[in-house]
């Protein structure tokens, strides 16, 4: 038999208090914690707790299994950050922030598979207001199956009459269920919906997309088991005062994590970006010092990327240092390379470094295009258009080798450059032969200095 408690939740990291406070101890924010109730399960008379035992144990051999063909959901970079598509049974979580494009993305993709059996869930909007989304976005609609309802056990009854391949609940924090007597959006009702659509999901073979908010610091709003139960965690990401998208896998049970999708956001609704490369490089009449080119690469794909920095004179004192799309720690530590390595006194400037198209990039191989648009903008010199760099730095400022350098030779090819320096113990095994484009190695910052700046 259940037993109801009271007890205390902080709603931002999920803490139990048996009594009410203003401040959480665990992650330091205030007015945060909330009551709820928790079921806990009764002790039998013999002290014991009853369980109902249904399944047995295998052995791995006598298990089995039939490989599950993964639904194509008709959109090659959503298809990329999922690792190839969907899998039945999967259990997937999309955040982002507000505004950045979640419910577009997902509605397009519902509207985008009229040969799947697919049941859309909205608990923010009325069906009136998705029909209007819905024609913006494909004007042709679909037969997808539209649904305003935010009760868990409603929508699990609808669900069992209609039997979809797929359904879409957007948003997680706006569903409820009556074995929880907490607000809708809390922990306790976070967690029980969760489970309970992961419960169906698996049974059925459903696969299923859970849209979530996020909260200031940037994590997906509920308990931090939210991201454990679901099978694949995806991050939405881009700054609502660009055009672009990232869909960033942070977890993934059936593919690979360093994959990414890029998407534009249009007036129709989310343009799949292709060729990022051609995107991501700025065409200027006339060459501009602090702008170099890097060849990067996230998961399987190679892109270049377009670096700019300025340096000035520090004229409050203080020197400043800011980062748009890149570590502002790594920054650091590479103008501390600089300033110990190859002897650029940078301590009394500010220095100011951007990603074009407001991407974030985490691939080292940044590295030697930051430190070369550093000292470009420090000397006031342009570098030629033609060049790329693909090469991380190290502490003693020697340039390490980077994976995958065949890719980004490639792609810098392709788009016209005509060198790329790299590491010169990336060139073991390469066949030169094979480029058009000059492939220059080096081992320290200091020389590839020497080469760029003494060309122009």
């Amino acid at each position: 038999m259940a037993k109801i408690k009271t007890i205390y939740v902080c709603q931002s990291c999920g803490a139990k208090y048996p009594k009410w406070a203003g401040k959480c101890n665990a992650c330091g924010q205030w007015n945060t914690i909330e009551e709820e109730t928790e079921v806990t399960q009764r002790a039998s008379s013999s002290g014991k707790i009853e369980r109902k035992v249904q399944a047995k144990p295998q052995k791995i051999p006598d298990i089995t299994f039939e490989k599950e063909q993964r639904i194509d959901t008709r959109n090659g970079e959503f298809n990329r950050a999922l690792g190839g598509g969907l899998v039945p049974g999967a259990l997937v979580l999309i955040g982002g922030e507000p505004g950045i494009g979640k419910s577009t993305l997902m509605l397009q993709v519902a509207l985008a598979m009229p040969d799947q059996n697919l049941l859309y869930v909205s608990g923010e909007e009325s069906l009136q207001q998705i029909k209007m989304r819905a024609e913006r976005i494909m004007g042709d609609v679909s037969d997808a199956l539209i649904l305003s309802e935010t009760r868990l056990e409603n929508i699990l009854q609808i669900a069992e009459e209609i039997q979809p391949s797929i359904i879409v609940i957007d948003s997680i924090q706006t569903i409820y269920t009556e074995r929880s007597e907490s607000t809708p959006g809390s922990i306790s009702q976070i967690r029980e919906c969760a489970t309970e659509i992961m419960r169906y999901a698996k049974e059925n073979a459903v696969a299923v997309i859970l849209i979530g908010h996020i909260t200031k610091e940037g994590s997906i709003a509920g308990p931090k088991v939210l991201e454990h139960i679901v099978d694949t965690v995806l991050q939405f990401e881009g700054d609502r005062n660009y055009m672009y998208r990232i869909l960033r896998a942070s977890k993934n049970r059936f593919g690979s994590t360093s994959e990414l999708g890029i998407f534009e956001m249009q007036n129709s609704g989310l343009r799949e970006v292709t060729n990022p490369s051609e995107l991501l490089l700025s065409n200027h009449d006339e060459p501009m010092s602090g702008i170099s080119v890097s060849a990067s690469v996230e998961g399987m794909r190679p892109f270049l990327i377009e670096v700019q920095a300025l340096v000035s004179t520090a004229a409050y004192g203080t020197p400043q240092r800011a980062s748009t799309g890149f570590d502002i720690r790594r920054l650091n530590m590479l103008l501390a390379v600089l300033e110990k390595r190859a002897g650029f006194r940078l301590s009394a400037k500010d220095v100011f470094l951007n990603i074009a198209g407001g991407i974030r990039v985490d691939d080292p191989a940044i590295d030697l295009a930051v430190v070369c648009s550093v000292l470009s903008s420090d000397l006031d010199i342009a570098m030629s258009s033609d060049i790329c760099f693909a090469g991380e730095v190290g502490l003693s400022g020697e340039i390490r080798p980077v994976q995958r350098i065949e890719q980004r030779i490639k792609e810098a090819e392709k788009l016209g450059f005509k060198k790329i320096y790299i590491s010169k113990y990336n060139q073991k095994g390469l066949d030169f032969s094979a480029f058009k484009i000059k492939v220059i190695g080096a081992g320290k910052v200091s020389e590839v200095f020497r080469a760029v700046f003494k060309e122009d």
